[in-house]
């Protein structure tokens, strides 16, 4: 029985096994490994990767699809909303660090990206399908229209690879933007950096980001108690990572 792609749930079912091949090449997966595919719809995808590892985890919330993949040997299926999928619980089950994969719904990819920047000490590397314009954004660097708070919050702990962009012809039913794919391979993480601080200093950095720094983040440090020099005479777009991550540090209360 064909399958209705459900508007609820972002479906947009990747058909092109061209497309579906330069994935899994991309990829490279190896027979041991641990596998995590996010949202494996009709398989497209799932059947490439499990002919070169075969086994691997399967997070589907559409619980029709779920079924029809529990059918298929080598799949262990997570009947879930990947939002409340702790991957650390996942990587508990592994003999190594998780690798990724997903043709993530573009609705709601920007949160699950942060959920799964939660859990980047578990994983070895992630591929996505993702809408052109995120890629961008993830990947792009200081002094650009598409820099702001995604790019830095996943710059900081990932190396972001834009790989190669995907038509909507690829899909069915065709999403109405282009697509791209991106590798995202985790980073060390930065030394007595808080999450947490960083992720609020860079949210009040560009929450008006046509200002210059001194009317946002200003009044954030002054209240923060920072007595170092830090540029506000620039716009959040034009600061690099770096800074932001070493601003953060400075910027920690005492323990």
């Amino acid at each position: 029985m064909r399958h209705v792609a459900r508007k609820r749930f972002g479906q947009h079912f990747l058909v092109d096994e061209a497309v579906c091949e330069a994935i899994v090449q991309a990829v490279d997966p190896r027979p041991g490994q641990a596998l995590v595919e996010i949202g494996p719809g009709l398989g497209a995808l799932t059947r490439g990767l499990l002919a070169r590892c075969g086994r691997l985890h399967a997070v589907e919330l559409d619980r029709d699809l779920a079924a029809r993949l529990r059918r298929v040997p080598g799949i262990d299926v997570v009947e879930a909303d990947v939002l409340r999928v702790d991957l650390a619980e996942l990587r508990g089950r592994a003999a190594g660090p998780l690798r990724v994969v997903g043709n993530l719904p573009y609705n709601i990819s920007t949160p699950i990206l942060f959920h799964l920047l939660e859990s980047v000490s578990h994983v070895c590397d992630q591929h996505f399908m993702l809408q052109r314009e995120v890629v961008q954004r993830m990947a792009a660097g200081p002094g650009t229209k598409a820099y702001g708070r995604l790019s830095v919050m996943l710059q900081w702990r990932y190396e972001i690879e834009p790989l190669f962009d995907v038509g909507p012809e690829a899909f069915d039913p065709p999403p109405a933007v282009d697509s791209a794919v991106v590798r995202m391979q985790p980073l060390p993480a930065p030394q007595g950096v808080d999450a947490r601080r960083l992720g609020e200093l860079v949210t009040v950095a560009f929450s008006q980001r046509r200002k210059l720094l001194r009317h946002t983040l200003g009044p954030w440090l002054e209240r923060a108690g920072y007595g170092g020099v830090f540029d506000t005479q620039r716009r959040a777009e034009e600061v690099p990572v770096a800074e932001y991550v070493a601003l953060a540090c400075a910027t920690m209360p005492p323990a």
